[in-house]
């Protein structure tokens, strides 16, 4: 058994170049907090009371289609406002200590089944394949108008989702978040120091090592990070050079489904969701 398997110690994460705390010892902390039990809810296959299954009335007030595959529309409380409605100019208070900055942009929504009790884990290949392809064609929609474009899903009430209807988001923005900023930064630095893609060369090392992988395929990678933050936390990575997902070959496109697949029927076992 390693030290770091059970001392403290810190460990760093190239993406961000911030140090993340690792306490491997407090695991064996007794537990007398919260336990979650297995959910044993089934849902239908269609909710007359779900504003995201087909033919039914949303909360915006607006009536979907009776859609049979995949249905996107823009959020009715979406988060950001296009650049005609948002603040027409920066507002920079008390020197430089108090600051406000306009932002604008789209929030959509992605319905990515008309089955109210499926979950993407639970869809064929060939229905994530569907959701992969209109990913792709909304980045290439969205990315000549804003800077940013960023394609999640929020899944269970603990994370803040509202429905459990299969579906997730894309955010659109003239502003690059923190996060991607760091990122984007610390990739740039590290390609100009060794003239090579700093994640290329961390699949590299994953692979050779053996020790974080969760899943892989001939294109795809799935890891623990050796920086996780998180409980379960993954990292999905191209074991090829690729910078936007709508280049993705159709091969590409096809494994990426599939161990999309995998990876979420891990998750969805993990947490009974």
């Amino acid at each position: 058994m390693k030290l770091t398997d059970q001392k403290p110690h810190r460990r760093y994460n190239p993406l961000t170049g911030e140090w993340v705390l690792i306490s491997p010892h407090r695991t064996q902390r007794p537990w007398q907090g919260q336990i979650e039990k297995t959910s044993t809810d089934t849902r239908p296959a269609y909710d007359p009371n779900c504003y995201l299954c087909p033919n039914n009335l949303r909360a915006g007030g607006h009536k979907n289609p009776d859609y049979q595959q995949t249905f996107i529309f823009t959020n009715d409380f979406a988060a950001l406002v296009p650049h005609e409605e948002a603040l027409s100019s920066p507002i920079i208070e008390e020197m430089d200590l108090l600051k406000v900055q306009s932002i604008s942009g789209t929030c959509r929504v992605i319905c990515f089944s008309p089955r109210h009790d499926l979950t993407m884990a639970s869809m064929p290949p060939v229905d994530i394949r569907r959701v992969i392809d209109l990913w792709a064609d909304q980045i290439d929609e969205l990315e000549k108008m804003y800077t940013w474009v960023q394609v999640f899903e929020n899944k269970g009430s603990a994370m803040g989702c509202s429905n459990p209807h299969p579906h997730g988001q894309i955010w659109a923005s003239n502003a690059l978040p923190n996060e991607p900023f760091k990122e984007d930064r610390c990739q740039r630095q590290y390609f100009d120091k060794h003239k090579r893609p700093l994640l290329l060369d961390y699949v590299e090392l994953e692979v050779k090592k053996q020790e974080r992988i969760v899943v892989e395929n001939e294109d795809w990678l799935v890891v623990v990070p050796f920086w996780a933050i998180w409980p379960f936390e993954t990292l999905l990575l191209p074991r090829f050079p690729i910078t936007r997902l709508p280049l993705l070959t159709d091969q590409q496109r096809n494994s990426l489904a599939a161990i999309l697949k995998t990876l979420l029927q891990k998750y969805d076992r993990l947490f009974d969701t």
